[in-house]
């Protein structure tokens, strides 16, 4: 049980989190020489990070249908869409609650008043990131390989390079497992070299960053999702009665592709039709990944914040542009968000990559983020049926819960083994 205990990742990040502010309050000096330990595990996840973007990308792309009528640009358009609110509720909620101002950070750079938003500007920052960063290209690589595979996805040879991409994928997953068991020490170091440098208040605003993330969750949740449901046909708490077990599953795992398999038999019993739940389901696991487009948004701002750094118009422009882009390599696999949110920092080229190091303390406090994730699925499930009009039983369930006098508004399901 004590093996079981201290094998946790979440108990390991906790107690070298206590470990790095006890150094850094304790030894300054000491605490600030630690700070390799986060910039190297950085550096190893930026080497990586072509590949995986590209793997990401092209399996995922390739793997969209082309055969049901309308129904691959249906999908594209609302995952797109819900990248693009989430992303911009996000940077709203950020700026107006200012997670990183009152941080002590050594360089504060202020704007001028003529650097100000233009259209020449924005085409300027982001020419920069097009063209003076490999990942993008590689990205956008990974993007054309998917359509074409997608294309002629029914050839034999493009079939087996499908296998062979999705195999690469699991791979890279088991190297980035492996990388991540090296996260509690990177926070470590990051913990320690900040509380060191810049005193222990300079940890507050990490607490600051994780309620301000809780809080723009669950605006995204009432303002977005909870409208959404409704259009659909479906109350929103209704839906998370439905699924309960799998929330709960998930916040206590911290893994939402363990509570797939449960989802993807409740959207059934939804009135959803079977392939397009299990098309809309996986394919959200990598496009549709609000929660993340969030935490995205909100730790670049944040980070700017920390660093004094007052983002531009046109630095905002490129920030969401850049930002959908770099989201379609999200996954539902733990870690995920952060290795895009290094992506992404990497390309922008104005907020300093090597404050990422301090998010690794807080990291495994987003639940808020995978719990959105899944019901942005759920709801997107809902919706895309809606919109296929491939919903036929809700109502069905409905006047069978009025005639049964049931409390619940959805049928309870079989136990399953």
């Amino acid at each position: 049980m004590l093996i079981r205990l201290f094998s946790s990742t979440t108990l390991q990040l906790l107690v070298a989190i206590i470990c790095g502010a006890l150094l850094g309050v304790l030894d300054p000096y000491l605490a600030i020489n630690m700070k390799p330990l986060s910039d190297g595990f950085i550096r190893v996840i930026g080497w990586l990070m072509p590949f995986m973007m590209f793997l990401l990308i092209a399996s995922g792309v390739a793997g969209l249908p082309t055969r049901q009528k309308g129904l691959a640009g249906r999908i594209l358009v609302y995952f797109q869409s819900m990248a693009l609110v989430s992303l911009l509720l996000g940077g709203v909620i950020a700026e107006l609650t200012h997670p990183g101002i009152g941080a002590v950070t050594p360089h504060f750079s202020a704007r001028t008043v003529d650097d100000v938003f233009s259209w020449h500007a924005a085409g300027s920052v982001l020419e920069r990131a097009l063209t003076q960063n490999p990942i993008l290209h590689v990205m956008l690589a990974g993007l054309l390989t998917g359509v074409v595979m997608g294309r002629f996805g029914s050839h034999p040879h493009v079939e087996a390079l499908h296998r062979v991409l999705e195999k690469a994928v699991e791979w890279l997953f088991n190297g980035l497992r492996l990388i991540l068991r090296f996260a509690p020490l990177a926070a470590f170091g990051a913990i320690a070299f900040t509380i060191g440098k810049f005193g222990l208040a300079s940890a507050l605003p990490l607490l600051k960053f994780v309620a301000v993330m809780y809080l723009a969750s669950a605006a995204f949740v009432i303002l977005v999702l909870a409208p959404m449901a409704h259009l659909s046909g479906i109350p929103l708490w209704s839906l998370v009665k439905h699924i309960k077990d799998e929330l709960l599953l998930v916040t206590f795992t911290g893994s939402s592709v363990a509570a797939l398999p449960g989802l993807i038999e409740k959207m059934q019993t939804l009135g959803c039709d079977r392939q397009l739940t299990r098309l809309v389901l996986t394919t959200g696991y990598t496009f549709n990944l609000s929660g993340s487009n969030i935490y995205l948004i909100t730790a670049v701002v944040f980070l700017a914040q920390m660093s004094g750094i007052e983002l531009t118009g046109a630095e905002w422009l490129t920030l969401l542009l850049i930002s959908l882009v770099t989201s379609l390599g999200s996954t539902s696999m733990a870690g995920s968000a952060f290795f895009t949110l290094i992506a992404t920092l990497n390309l922008l080229h104005i907020v300093p990559v090597e404050g990422v190091g301090l998010l690794l303390g807080v990291e495994r406090l987003m639940k808020c983020r995978v719990l959105t994730n899944v019901l942005g699925n759920c709801v997107a499930c809902l919706a895309i049926a809606r919109w296929q009009n491939a919903v036929h039983l809700w109502e069905r369930i409905h006047s069978q819960d009025d005639d049964a006098g049931d409390k619940s508004s959805v049928p309870e399901l079989p136990n399953r083994e």
